[in-house]
């Protein structure tokens, strides 16, 4: 066969594949089911691998591979083409593969049973299109300590690494005991490195009244009767979870002691944190749509010149 046929062949396999992708994407409609390659540098954002190993040639199933370095955006996350321009890439490979061309293995990394694309995204596309159920790659695999598999979604990584964060934590300052888990609860990561440093510094200025160091549980415990309650307290009395959906109470309470921070520096060290915590609520009970009204009204005062 002349290369003619297979030009002509590989560019009916590339719309066979951008339509199969489009109905995919609507028949996901309404189901809630993320169509999306993992992006990994989001994901090593996440998980902070600590060391890497390189394991080789290996056949990899195409099923597992879930994410790319570079290409997160130009492929759904069976590895069809979302976007039309991507054809002039796709189709030389594709032809290749009907000519039984040997193609040099792709690379790929590998976290826990998941596996993200570190170069060859049109290869995977390609033989994801022809059916094929492996691929040859060389593979790097990235240390984690939160379960990956295959079929997960970044929101469930997100709450993976937050639990994992949060066991590490209470065992690490052994709270467990003296403060409910479910008190600190995040909906994003990196947030128990606050609180350890909220507990610190108030182990810090418990040491300054005694003539004797502050067991670390014995602050934490007071940190969380004295500092942490009072401010959830308000939290619940004033409603403000009504005006951050999705957020926790130990979101806010984060949130409060950055906002007191701030206000330090505005009005003094002698600022209190209930003070903070009364003008965060002030500044945040206005209706949203009262705020939005706000903002076009100052922005329509300054295009007017006004003072």
């Amino acid at each position: 066969m002349n290369s003619s046929f297979f030009d002509a062949q590989s560019k009916h396999d590339f719309q066979k594949a951008r339509n199969r992708e489009l109905w995919k994407k609507l028949l996901s409609v309404g189901r809630q089911k993320n169509l999306s390659l993992l992006n990994l540098e989001e994901v090593r954002q996440l998980i902070k691998p600590k060391q890497e190993s390189y394991k080789g040639l290996q056949v990899v199933p195409i099923k597992k591979i879930v994410g790319s370095e570079g290409r997160y955006r130009d492929f759904s996350r069976a590895f069809l083409p979302k976007y039309d321009y991507i054809e002039h890439r796709w189709v030389p490979i594709n032809t290749a593969h009907l000519k039984s061309e040997i193609l040099p293995p792709i690379k790929l990394y590998k976290i826990g049973d998941a596996y993200f694309v570190r170069d060859g995204n049109h290869r995977v596309s390609v033989a994801a299109s022809q059916g094929s159920p492996v691929i040859d790659a060389e593979v790097i695999e990235l240390g984690a300590e939160v379960e990956i598999t295959a079929e997960i979604t970044i929101d469930d990584l997100k709450k993976k690494v937050i639990a994992y964060e949060r066991e590490q934590f209470f065992k690490e300052y052994q709270l467990d005991g003296i403060i409910d888990r479910d008190d600190l609860t995040f909906s994003a990561t990196g947030r128990y490195g606050d609180i350890a440093d909220h507990i610190k510094t108030h182990k810090y200025f418990l040491d300054l009244e005694r003539d004797t160091e502050t067991p670390l549980r014995e602050a934490a415990k007071s940190w969380h009767e004295t500092v942490f309650l009072p401010i959830i307290v308000t939290i619940q009395t004033e409603n403000l979870l009504a005006l951050f959906p999705g957020r926790t109470r130990a979101d806010l309470y984060v949130w409060i002691v950055r906002h007191w921070d701030a206000l330090k520096k505005r009005y003094g060290s002698g600022y209190s944190i209930y003070s903070a915590a009364k003008d965060f609520t002030r500044r945040n009970k206005y209706p949203l749509l009262l705020r939005i009204g706000w903002f076009f009204k100052q922005l329509f005062r300054s295009g007017r010149g006004d003072k």
